[in-house]
């Protein structure tokens, strides 16, 4: 098949073509992001392999369409990102990347958990200019801590695991239990409960209609005071701004961020040289008690060999006629992209 990437960076040229030598597939990369000016680009292509921040909305699959565009290859989990109706009427299956490394993901939450607790880059910060005080980095033992997992699919699982291993007490939300997550102790309550007793919350969760802003000002008046608030799933689960409000007053204690709900516009660019035009992005970056990340929980060796290997045996299922076995079902509908 011949597929039009978007959003390609130099590690998807690398994993994708070693994959690719096992599926022979016509792969061109494309650096920017889908979009209504950028769809063009895909004209003739088979296929089109989009990433988190590409916009698939309605106007965006048609164009596509028009130029032969017959797949929309997802390679990451989320599909808040595709107009999941439009894709269904013009006949254009969408396949994703269910499950590439949650352990990728669940360790990253770990390592920001870590950090703001133990204050981990300013103490980096300080030994670099040679101050050894210890004064502002006094932490928590992680032991006997409750933590809260929202969401506890594959990834929610593994960092549940990781934070049973530090001694934590652990509660849990979510419309389906995880026997495995059960078996550790975890107990299911409802949000409210889960808000009001766990000294960390962390958000496991995709992306729909009933999770959008589901950490807003409301969730926040819940939450314990000093709260550690952790995201690694999709940015728009956080309402920012109530969150900053929530930073400036105390009652969120920690902000760990590897997603942001306005984040396309700024990660996975060097924009270092540049002003940030985003106010509520650069006030965050003024909190010493916030770190953020640039979306890289899943960026490991690991997690990318199978990104690859998924998507285009995704393709190969589909050229070959066979059933699409990580085919996203058109009635999951969420919020399209503009």
């Amino acid at each position: 098949m011949e597929c039009a990437f978007f959003s390609a960076k130099l590690h998807d040229r690398e994993f994708f073509d070693a994959a690719n030598r096992r599926h022979g597939h016509r792969l061109t990369y494309f650096e920017p992001r889908l979009s209504t000016q950028t769809a063009p680009l895909a004209a003739g292509s088979d296929a089109v392999c989009l990433f988190v921040n590409d916009a698939a909305s309605g106007p965006v699959l048609n164009q596509l369409h028009e130029g032969g565009v017959r797949l929309l290859c997802l390679r990451c989990a989320g599909f808040n990102q595709v107009d999941l109706r439009t894709a269904s009427a013009l006949g254009m299956p969408v396949v994703r990347v269910p499950a590439y490394s949650p352990h990728a993901v669940a360790e990253h939450t770990a390592a920001l958990i870590l950090t703001l607790n133990r204050k981990i880059h300013r103490a980096h910060a300080r030994v670099r200019e040679g101050n050894f005080a210890l004064d502002g980095l006094l932490g928590f033992d992680l032991h006997g801590k409750t933590a809260g997992v929202v969401g506890t699919g594959q990834i929610g699982e593994q960092t549940a695991r990781i934070l049973h291993g530090f001694g934590c007490r652990l509660l849990g939300f979510d419309p389906t239990p995880n026997e495995a997550c059960e078996a550790l102790g975890l107990t299911y309550v409802d949000l409210p409960r889960l808000l009001g007793e766990s000294d960390i919350v962390t958000l496991h969760c995709p992306l729909t209609p009933d999770t959008h802003h589901l950490i807003d000002a409301a969730a926040i008046r819940e939450m314990k005071p000093g709260v550690m608030l952790i995201n690694t799933s999709r940015g728009a689960l956080v309402d920012t701004p109530a969150v900053v409000d929530g930073l400036k007053s105390g009652r969120v204690g920690y902000l760990g961020l590897d997603v942001y709900e306005e984040e396309a516009d700024l990660f996975f660019e060097d924009l270092s040289n540049q002003v940030i035009q985003d106010d509520v992005f650069s006030r965050l970056l003024t909190f010493p008690n916030v770190v953020i990340t640039g979306h890289q929980a899943f960026f490991t060796r690991n997690a990318l060999e199978s990104i690859a290997e998924t998507t285009l045996a995704n393709m190969s299922e589909y050229e070959r006629g066979q059933p699409l076995t990580n085919e996203v079902a058109p009635d999951r509908v969420v919020p399209p992209r503009t």
